[in-house]
């Protein structure tokens, strides 16, 4: 497992890097250098009382944005293969996480197909129960943002019900409803990651892997709240606002 980014590193000693899986603009992988972190801190998201300060400035508001391979699309049935996470301050990507996971069942071949992660890349991946608990770090006081995000949740939360873990209280942010209030059907054909990618010029295509999908993603959040800016929305409470959720999602 990787993560890089601001504070002290999470070392798991079973995991594995993704290939390719580095900091972005955090410190370079295997530095050992955290990335410059001069900025407010994670927890200033979160008022005297322990609840979300829904008036956070966007521009200092700290997202982490996931995004997972799995073995099928029931989070019931299915497992979890590979997560990977952006961390990020306005235009300032604070670290990333990336790692395989070992799924304990055979990956369906259409899945590697699709994602090229095969039962042999996954034969000396951490379990589940080692790396949810350094994802959990890694997130720790961040309002946590994916692409169609009930999938992504959905896996998280039986993951964490499977590990014995409580689901952390964490705002969820879901691009794919912020997309679809603020890109107009004229700019493209749908609303699908590699869609919006491409029209936000992301430096990185969605590939169906997890880290460079969380990279996308990570753009387009960028890209979207850009968008929120222009038009007046300068807080967490006005993005919510914008994707039905006005107030602190308990479920998603």
């Amino acid at each position: 497992m990787s993560i890089h980014g601001s504070g002290p590193p999470v070392h798991v000693p079973e995991a594995h890097p993704v290939p390719g899986a580095g900091a972005g603009d955090a410190a370079a992988p295997g530095s050992g250098v955290p990335a410059a972190d001069s900025t407010v801190p994670a927890h200033a998201a979160r008022n005297a009382s322990g609840r979300w300060d829904h008036g956070t400035p966007l521009d200092r508001q700290v997202f982490v944005v996931v995004d997972l391979e799995t073995t099928g699309l029931s989070a019931e049935a299915d497992r979890i293969t590979e997560i990977a996470a952006v961390r990020l301050r306005g235009s300032d990507v604070l670290g990333e996480f990336a790692t395989l996971v070992a799924p304990g069942v055979p990956v369906p071949a259409f899945i590697t197909a699709l994602t090229g992660i095969s039962d042999a890349m996954l034969a000396d991946a951490p379990p589940l129960h080692h790396v949810l608990p350094a994802f959990h770090e890694f997130a720790r006081d961040a309002v946590l943002v994916a692409h169609n995000a009930p999938f992504d949740i959905g896996f998280l939360r039986a993951a964490c019900a499977a590990c014995g873990e409580p689901w952390p209280h964490l705002v969820v942010v879901d691009t794919l409803e912020l997309a679809r209030a603020l890109v107009s059907r004229g700019e493209v054909a749908n609303y699908k990651l590699g869609t919006l990618a491409r029209l936000f010029d992301a430096p990185q295509p969605a590939v169906h892997r997890a880290a460079a999908d969380a990279r996308a993603t990570a753009h387009i959040l960028r890209s979207l709240i850009a968008r929120l800016q222009r038009a007046g929305v300068h807080d967490l409470s006005g993005l919510l606002r914008c994707t039905g959720h006005p107030g602190e999602p308990q479920a998603v």
